[in-house]
């Protein structure tokens, strides 16, 4: 993350969060250009607000510039520093000597300092913590405590007003501060939530408070306004008497208390010091003017605060480590050097270095020059060469620092030609960074490159479809490169960027699909417990390509991932499971949802129908569900009608058919048992079988399509039984005893009793010849096209019809 923090005279004081870094930040200073930073502060303390928003301990001090006040966090305790150079030193601040009552603090340096809370009020009509302004310079007052550390739920105020170098305490709990007429009037209301009628206010720089009664009601107060203009001695308090009243205002007017305008005996001057007591500061000693203590006067709107400024010879403390260079702790013992950063190679080349131009290098000191190309003459070619400054020396003046002659740190650079760079750091992009289009989306490609010199670069772009180009000065000149693709697919674009230094390649790949229409879910409505069941999605349209599918089973809310649109899967339970398929390709995401019942004991009948269904087969989910229900309701219909004839119907409920994808067209027709009894050996299932395939076999179940075609419904294998899932437990158990009591006639036992039982087959048997579903595409002539309209095939009224066997079997 990044916080702009300050962009006072020409340079960027910014907050960054490394990697590494959860609650804290560090603080950067750029060069005048803004271009390159170099850290000031490790380790700042930030807060989270509501609604994300984060606050960095960092305040910058108003009336004064380069002076900042930040809480920084080392080994988990906070503590207050303060800079008078922008960054360059931080000291901790120098503790009071007495309190607010004159008694000597037991607070010692360098174990104990004086620390602020440096947060911003929620409610903008109140000051937050520590308060400064622009017209009152060196006047700063703050919440805090004394210590080691900064302890949150401590906030005694405290003020200086010389800029930090002296505190006193002035309140014991935390107050909202108004500076009145430049500073000369201090407004202080305690920040409680009871009601209050009380003010304090100081015109001595927070030496002595009065008290006085704004209101005769207590009122909640919610902020504190001040007149416009630095120079107003007139406020307005206001808040409310009772959470349901409104807003109460109560105006306070101080001009009485001055009798008159303010004299220049009436003023006394003050230099500005750190906290060593060196008085040149940013390269200058700066005298300020403030009303004496014992003037009761108004400075008016004429007042000016700052007195004098004189500039001081340069020392070493004007100047601070360029970038790429770093002050190292441990080695201090040396002097106060700068030294290269790991990452840092002084005599490298920058980046932007172009062929027939200079670059200066550090060699430990150099000189710092404008960013700016400067034209110089050489005296013996008497032509113009062009020099490029870069921020490689090792030491560089304070910006904004005004300092004049004396200690010149920035001396003997070293001059360099520019070599012809290879291109390294090629990057190839998109604009709006989607790498997954429609076929005919517009795409703006672009290219950009780190290192090398651009002007002599070609840049060969392959789009991968046909087309090539080349480019010069690509980088430089900001050419876009705009393409469509009109197939879908995957693309792989390459652009190659050569001088006679070196190359380099990039490489992109653009995914071209067209957006997901729908997602049918392909599963058999029955299955038998740990019985293997195959999932497949079918997706519209059929041509999509680079899909992945999402597979959540049951309750399991983490989904399964695969490239196929098929999964395979057992349930162990017997229940309804809920099994829902969502396709996404980058570019769209449709799901679908199908509810599988899984049974211990079922059958499965085989079934097919007359060919002249096949040319009405659109193979299409829809078309599939609304056949397999009008065969189920036929089925369910001849079997009342065989009830007449002393058969026992099977339940509709009992009865699922389902047509299977591909041609030519197939169904299963599944016989459950009933809900709520417990099925022994199938006797219930067993029981109507054999009636559902003498129906079938006697071509005694039709349906009828749109136009008055009937469709015949037979047994797929009429000579082959019906599939039987799962073996009742008491034919194991019968089967083990025989074994072990006709040890010798065993296999004859056994053979006799699988002839008692013919058409039935063991699960291990009907695992191995059970056939997986696939989808596969239908082709239909084009007259056969212009019928199919998807439900439209099946008839309103579900026109049914059983064929006459020679038997008086009423047709329906």
């Amino acid at each position: 993350d990044v916080q702009i923090v300050s962009t006072d005279e020409n340079q960027v004081l910014l907050a960054l969060q490394e990697w590494y870094q959860t609650d804290m930040y560090n603080l950067y200073e750029s060069d005048p250009q803004g271009v390159y930073y170099t850290m000031v502060l490790e380790n700042v303390r930030s807060t989270k607000q509501p609604e994300e928003n984060v606050l960095i301990d960092v305040l910058e001090v108003r009336g004064i510039k380069g002076v900042f006040l930040a809480n920084q966090k080392v080994d988990g305790k906070v503590m207050t520093l303060i800079t008078y150079n922008k960054g360059r030193d931080w000291e901790p601040l120098a503790p009071p000597t007495t309190d607010m009552n004159g008694k000597p603090v037991n607070c010692k340096q360098p174990d104990c300092h004086l620390h602020l809370h440096l947060r911003w009020a929620d409610n903008p009509y109140v000051s937050g913590t520590v308060h400064t302004k622009d017209s009152a310079p060196g006047l700063i007052m703050g919440a805090g405590n004394l210590g080691s550390q900064l302890v949150e739920y401590k906030e005694e105020m405290y003020i200086t007003s010389d800029c930090g170098k002296t505190w006193r305490q002035v309140f014991e709990e935390e107050h909202h501060i108004l500076y009145l007429d430049h500073g000369g009037v201090i407004v202080a209301i305690k920040d409680t939530s009871i009601p209050l009628k009380i003010l304090k206010f100081s015109v001595d720089e927070g030496r002595t408070w009065s008290v006085h009664n704004f209101t005769s009601t207590s009122v909640f107060v919610d902020g504190l306004l001040s007149e416009p203009g630095d120079e107003t001695l007139v406020m307005t308090v206001f808040g409310h008497i009772s959470y349901r009243s409104d807003w109460e205002l109560v105006k306070v007017d101080f001009r009485q208390s001055f009798p008159r305008q303010c004299t220049e005996e009436d003023y006394v001057s003050w230099r500005l010091t750190n906290l060593q007591g060196d008085a040149c500061i940013m390269g200058q000693e700066r005298t300020f003017r403030k009303r004496k203590a014992s003037s009761l006067c108004v400075k008016g709107k004429s007042y000016i605060s700052a007195l004098t400024t004189k500039p001081c010879e340069c020392s070493e403390k004007d100047f601070t480590c360029d970038y790429g260079f770093e002050r190292a702790s441990s080695l201090r013992a040396e002097g106060s050097h700068c030294y290269p950063d790991f990452w840092h190679n002084p005599d490298a080349p920058p980046d932007s270095c172009l062929l027939g131009h200079t670059y200066q290098s550090s060699t430990g000191r150099c000189h710092h020059r404008s960013a700016d190309m400067e034209a110089r003459f050489s005296p013996e070619a008497q032509a113009p060469t062009l020099t490029q400054h870069v921020p490689l020396c090792s030491y560089r003046k304070v910006v904004s620092n005004l300092c004049e002659g004396g200690t010149n740190k920035e001396q003997s650079a070293k001059q360099h030609s520019c070599p012809l760079l290879p291109p390294r750091g090629l990057q190839l992009g998109i604009k709006g960074q989607m790498l997954t289009v429609a076929p005919g989306d517009d795409i703006t490609f672009v290219v950009h490159q780190e290192q090398g010199d651009a002007s002599s670069t070609r840049y060969q772009v392959d789009l991968w479809d046909g087309v090539r180009a080349i480019y010069e000065n690509l980088t430089v000149t900001d050419e876009p490169i705009q393409h469509r693709y009109e197939k879908p697919g995957v693309y792989r674009v390459s652009v190659q960027a050569e001088n006679s230094a070196g190359l380099e390649k990039a490489v992109l790949y653009i995914q071209v699909t067209t957006p997901l229409q729908e997602v049918h879910l392909e599963v058999v409505p029955i299955a038998g417990r740990n019985q293997e069941v195959n999932l497949t999605a079918v997706v519209l349209p059929v041509d999509a390509n680079l899909t992945v599918f999402y597979w959540w089973i049951g309750d399991d809310l983490q989904p399964k991932l695969t490239l196929e649109n098929s999964l395979l899967t057992r349930f162990p339970e017997e229940g309804e499971v809920s099994v829902t398929v969502q396709a996404s390709n980058g570019r769209s995401s449709v799901q679908d949802s199908k509810t599988i019942h899984i049974y211990d004991n079922f059958q499965v009948i085989p079934l097919r129908f007359s060919q002249n269904l096949d040319r009405f087969n659109p193979n299409i989910p829809e078309w599939r569900r609304d056949v397999g229900q009008v065969v189920t309701k036929t089925l369910a219909k001849r079997q009342i009608l065989t009830h007449c004839l002393q058969i026992t119907g099977v339940p509709q409920d009992s009865l699922v058919t389902m047509v299977k994808p591909g041609l030519p067209t197939t169904a299963r027709l599944y016989v459950l048992p009933p809900e709520g009894v417990p099925a022994k050996r199938n006797v219930f299932v067993d029981k109507h079988v054999s009636a559902l395939k003498q129906a079938l076999r006697e071509n005694n179940v039709s349906f009828i399509v749109r136009g008055g075609l009937r469709v015949l419904v037979t047994l797929a294998d009429p000579d082959a039984g019906s599939h039987t899932v799962a073996v009742s437990p008491v034919m194991w158990a019968l089967a083990a005893l025989l074994l072990v009591t006709f040890l010798s006639t065993g296999v004859f036992l056994l053979y006799k009793f699988k002839r008692k039982l013919p058409g039935r087959n063991v699960y291990a048997q009907m695992h191995n010849e059970k056939e997986q579903e696939m989808t596969s595409p239908v082709s239909h002539g084009d007259d056969t096209q212009n019928i199919i309209q998807g439900e439209e095939f099946i008839d309103d009224d579900l026109d049914s019809q059983t064929l006459g066997n020679g038997r008086g079997i009423t047709t329906f």
